[in-house]
């Protein structure tokens, strides 16, 4: 299949490589003309402008967004929304609130064009693990836009299978879903991140007393100097805890056991935020994810090894750097 892809960041430019070593053929925009040439020289079409790339497309044409929530997105989609004519599909994959999925949705449909929201899940690492992806789209939009997903998609891997699972594998196994109408991926994402926000906070909290329990103010018979990267290295093999996050704390920490490089001023994407406000409009408590949220205000006034460990974690995962406010 052909895709044009708009934003060639940490993943949209991942997504094309990905979908190219597939057998997909991409066409591709950024205001960036050097990472326009970068995906060229992989063997994508690039393209000047959004003109040109719709241009190059073939009909039914598909294009997906990878840029910043808020105006980036916004602007982009609404000029694609002249561009593209009836039928033609604009994707969303970024970090996007899903209430403006769906305004967007109804305003692209009196055009007839079609809207799909992609929550994406995979950071730095996705060219080569995979995007966990979770979809809100028509249904046979979503099942013309299939071969696509099912590349960027881990697939089955060497997971073992949950118990109660027969039969052919599904989507869910390979690692990407059909959630439901248009806003209902960006918000199960959503959720996906808030969760994501209280994890992290619980392994930097974790660590904080860990690494505390040699400070100065306590007796010096009950301080302990504990080897971090040590401690982050025996819970990852057959620990409760184990997961791609620890992984990553584990990576951080056996190279720089002090976080030194990491400003601990540590940032949010929108989504827990979001997350927080639906738990508030659903009425349902979340006091971790909540705390969590609060926990990463608080890390821009005054940082500690726990929000560096943060910072880390983010860095590992997402290539996020962070620079003290």
């Amino acid at each position: 299949m052909q895709l044009g892809i708009v934003g060639l960041g940490r993943m949209g430019g991942n997504i094309s490589r990905r979908l190219m070593r597939g057998g997909h053929d991409t066409v591709v925009f950024d205001r960036s003309e050097q990472a326009v040439q970068a995906l060229a020289s992989d063997g994508a079409l690039p393209a000047k402008d959004l003109a040109d790339l719709v241009a190059q497309l073939e009909r039914p044409r598909a294009v997906w967004v990878m840029l910043p929530a808020g105006a980036p997105t916004e602007d982009t989609i609404n000029t694609l929304s002249e561009l593209l004519e009836a039928g033609d599909v604009i994707i969303d994959g970024g970090n996007t609130l899903y209430k403006d999925d769906i305004r967007r949705a109804k305003a692209l449909a009196e055009k007839q064009l079609h809207y799909v929201d992609v929550g994406t899940s995979g950071g730095v690492w996705g060219l080569e693990r995979g995007f966990c992806m979770m979809i809100g789209a028509e249904t046979d939009v979503f099942e013309r836009l299939d071969p696509l997903f099912a590349t960027l998609a881990p697939g089955v891997g060497d997971i073992p299978r949950t118990l109660g699972r027969e039969g052919e594998h599904s989507r869910a196994e390979h690692g990407y879903i059909h959630a439901g109408p248009v806003g209902s991926g960006h918000f199960v994402k959503m959720v996906h991140n808030g969760i994501e926000y209280g994890m992290m906070q619980a392994f930097a909290e974790g660590f904080d007393i860990l690494k505390t329990r040699n400070s100065e103010q306590l007796p010096q018979e009950h301080r302990l100097a504990l080897n971090m990267a040590d401690i982050a290295e025996v819970w990852r093999r057959g620990s409760v805890v184990s997961s791609w996050l620890l992984d990553l704390t584990a990576d951080a920490l056996a190279s720089d056991p002090e976080l030194g490089k990491y400003s601990g001023s540590v940032s949010d994407s929108g989504e827990g935020r979001w997350t927080i406000d639906a738990a508030v409009e659903q009425a349902v408590p979340a006091p971790v994810l909540a705390a969590s949220l609060f926990a990463r205000f608080r890390s821009r006034q005054d940082a500690t090894y726990g929000d560096k460990m943060l910072s880390a974690m983010r860095f590992g995962f997402g290539g996020h750097i962070e620079v003290k406010k």
